[in-house]
């Protein structure tokens, strides 16, 4: 009755090896990040490397066609921060001296333009909002110091900014390379076929997918810029960039992009809230329907409500960039298991040779 048992044995020690991966996992997911960013920096310079290797004479080598490839991305990367980056700083540091003064008006409502049946009730709104400013101005010095602390941290991890771009290129290079030997390794123990599949799946979906919102952020960030710019939009370019970013997370970043949009034009005292709501949407509906669907057609599909929990759990796991890798983890979940599915469906399946 007490006598060991292997079995059990054997089963509490993969349990605690997987528990133990877990841990280390979420220990190192920083660095673990910066790797995925460098993943995904490959995944979207990889298709113009491999039309370049194509195109060159056989005297050059992959790896001169992958450095001149990124020699190239990186120089225009510098470029078009140059020539957008000082209109937006300095819209932001506008933006920032006005915003405390903006909230802090008792006729703050008065420069915004309501509909008919909330203009009884402006008044009231105007002293809810005043009473909830002054509430969070004894909270101002805690946020600072936390501001502080993150733009430092940012700032002290600017090496990854160089890094990223370096792990990047050493993927891309010896992305042939590693394919073939991970799937040499996992042949050994068998089910080849479903190891090829998951590998193959993962390519073709996390490529299209980080390729697709590169895509939908420069054409938010092309869009809301002229757009905005012709409507007279106050912090055209600043607003523009902050829809541009917010792409990247699913669902939640349009609809956040929105709100903050129509929220500063109306502080400024824009007087076309309805033309900038109609533009907005005007787009979500192109994007929604037409961009995004055409983009990410070669994609997995993920229920909305699947993809709500991804970004609510997510952000605890690991705050921002939990929110931003849980689409593309919860596509990479969805292909393991289709894939694990179908090879335990085959008829003819053999474990040793896979």
């Amino acid at each position: 009755m007490l006598g060991f048992d292997r079995r059990a044995a054997r089963y509490a020690w993969t349990v605690a090896l997987v528990a133990a991966a877990v841990l280390v996992v979420y220990e190192i997911r920083k660095t673990l990040f910066v790797f995925l960013l460098a993943v995904f920096f490959a995944y979207m310079v990889y298709p113009a490397v491999q039309r370049l290797a194509r195109l060159t004479p056989r005297r050059f080598s992959y790896s001169a066609s992958t450095g001149a490839i990124f020699a190239l991305i990186l120089a225009l990367v510098v470029i078009g921060i140059a020539l957008i980056g000082p209109p937006i700083a300095e819209q932001a540091a506008t933006l920032a001296n006005k915003l405390p003064a903006l909230l802090g008006d008792p006729h703050l409502l008065n420069r915004v333009p309501l509909p008919e049946w909330l203009v009884p009730f402006r008044e009231r709104l105007s002293a809810l909002i005043q009473e909830q400013f002054k509430s969070g101005a004894s909270a101002a010095l805690p946020i600072a110091k936390k501001v502080g602390e993150v733009a430092l941290g940012v700032a002290g991890n600017s090496i990854f900014l160089v890094l990223i771009p370096i792990l990047a290129f050493l993927f891309v290079k010896d992305a042939r390379a590693m394919r073939t030997a991970f799937l040499a390794w996992v042949q050994q123990y068998g089910h080849g076929r479903m190891w090829s599949g998951i590998v193959d799946g993962l390519d073709v979906v996390l490529g299209g997918y980080i390729r697709s919102l590169l895509i939908l952020s420069a054409a938010t960030l092309v869009a809301y810029s002229v757009a905005f710019s012709i409507a007279g939009v106050p912090y055209a370019m600043l607003l523009a960039a902050l829809a541009a970013g917010l792409e990247f997370i699913p669902a939640i970043g349009p609809l956040t992009a929105a709100a903050v949009c129509l929220i500063v034009a109306g502080l400024s005292g824009y007087e076309h809230l309805l033309l900038l709501l109609a533009l907005i949407a005007g787009y979500r509906v192109f994007q929604d329907y037409v961009l995004n669907p055409y983009l990410m057609s070669g994609g997995v599909e993920l229920a909305p409500l699947l993809v709500l929990f991804g970004l609510l759990a997510g952000e605890e796991i690991g705050g921002v960039a939990g929110i931003f890798l849980s689409a593309p983890t919860l596509a990479a979940a969805k292909i393991i298991a289709t894939q694990i599915a179908i090879e335990a469906g085959r008829p003819d399946r053999d474990p040793a040779s896979g």
